[in-house]
């Protein structure tokens, strides 16, 4: 075995192992060992550079919106503006709106009766322990409006006022049983009260009372003011017969009637403030007819 180690064959193979390994040496130095290298380098680096990129981009994104705040708050200072003069442009819109169509009903009620003085008016409050449905209007004394003007709509009579306000008036429906109205049946000309009833009003009606036992009034019947107290034009529609019956003693006759007006839900009104006749009465001017009478006759006596 000794002989080996110092044979040629052996130097031949050793030569040529210490050739490979130089070779094998080379090759890992000039190319495999710096990729592996770096393949350590960046694997232990990655999260660094991971965490750096997102902080920096942390801070761009803050600086920016910092930057850009004041140009922010300017666009919605000017979105607000413009959404303030959108709602000022609706609440025109709704109000002119409104006003013109309460216009064209008073100028409808104004052709057919010319002689009225009339004031239009909004339902702004009502009262909701009022069984009778009352409510309160936007006009009062500085409007014109005064105690006991009557209030309508274009599809008829709706209530007195009953208290007046500068700014503002209360209405007292026709279903309201302190109200009394005369009236009369327009087809058979009979006249006699309507007024409110608490049974009725939950339905939204009233009741006409001391109708003749006689009268040929009729379910359908219309009803109007009889103009015969001084709080109430003449002519003014009621409503309409939905039932006619006998009072319990048998005398004289009721009516039910259901107003033209929904009376629970009128929202726009108008408010009658000078007609003729305003004021007075049949019984002041039956008075007044009989003392003309009476002064007549003296001087024809002297």
């Amino acid at each position: 075995m000794k002989e080996f180690f110092h044979s040629w064959v052996f130097k031949v193979l050793l030569a040529l192992a210490v050739i490979m390994f130089a070779f094998m040496l080379r090759a890992t130095v000039t190319m495999g060992a710096s990729t592996v290298l770096e393949r350590i380098v960046g694997t232990i680096t990655a999260p660094f550079q991971s965490l750096s990129a997102g902080v920096s981009g942390s801070v761009t994104g803050f600086l920016d919106q910092f930057l850009r705040a004041s140009e922010i708050s300017e666009e919605n200072e000017r979105l607000r503006e413009e959404n303030r003069q959108l709602i000022e442009q609706m609440v025109d819109y709704e109000n002119y709106k409104h006003e013109n169509e309460s216009l064209k009903e008073q100028l409808k009620i104004q052709e057919e009766h010319p002689e009225w003085e009339m004031m239009t008016a909004s339902v702004i409050g009502r009262d909701p322990a009022d069984q009778f449905y009352s409510f309160t209007i936007d006009k009062g004394t500085l409007d014109g409006i005064s105690y006991q003007d009557p209030v309508v709509t274009s599809d008829g009579l709706v209530g007195i006022v009953s208290e007046v306000g500068p700014v503002f008036a209360k209405v007292t429906t026709i279903l309201d049983v302190r109200l009394n109205v005369a009236c009369q049946d327009v087809r058979t000309q009979d006249v006699a009260t309507v007024s409110g009833d608490i049974a009725l009003s939950e339905n939204g009606q009233c009741r006409m009372s001391l109708i003749p036992r006689e009268s040929g009034i009729a379910k359908g019947d219309i009803i109007q003011t009889a103009g015969t107290s001084g709080l109430y034009p003449q002519g003014i529609v009621i409503g309409r017969i939905a039932e006619v019956g006998f009072e319990p003693q048998g005398t004289m006759m009721y009516a039910v009637v259901e107003p033209t007006n929904d009376i629970k839900n009128v929202k726009d009104v108008m408010v009658i403030t000078s007609f003729k006749g305003q004021g007075s009465s049949l019984k002041s001017f039956e008075e007044s007819l009989v003392q003309d009478q009476s002064e007549a006759s003296k001087e024809s006596n002297e």
